[in-house]
């Protein structure tokens, strides 16, 4: 399965639903595409991983960079809806630490709108 991206916009919160497996071979394509797809104005992005079959260390790093353009006060970033495979790799990594998880879009969409 090829990776793909698709946008969403609720609540005032971009979501980038992204499908397939992330690996080193199109890690670079899901960088390029989150930061051309990320406006100016937007405060908050949530990345939806529910169609995510796999992600590497590459994929990692790209979650990583995102996070740090939404690090300043007022800004918020997650991702949301791992399947079983892709949160073993992220909690084994430690990416569970540094980055919120939710268990679903709405969840998240809550959190951010009570912060």
């Amino acid at each position: 399965m090829d990776l793909d991206i698709s946008w969403e916009r609720k609540d005032g919160v971009l979501i980038a639903v992204v499908a397939g497996r992330i690996d080193g071979n199109n890690a670079d394509v899901l960088q390029d595409t989150l930061e051309f797809g990320i406006g100016p104005e937007d405060r908050a992005l949530i990345l939806d991983f529910e169609r995510v079959t796999f992600i590497s260390s590459a994929g990692l790093r790209v979650g990583v960079i995102i996070a740090w353009k939404f690090k300043d006060p007022g800004m918020q970033f997650g991702v949301c809806t791992l399947a079983d495979p892709v949160r073993h790799v992220i909690t084994v990594s430690g990416f569970d630490q540094i980055i919120d998880i939710f268990e679903s879009q709405a969840e998240a969409i809550e959190t951010f709108r009570c912060n």
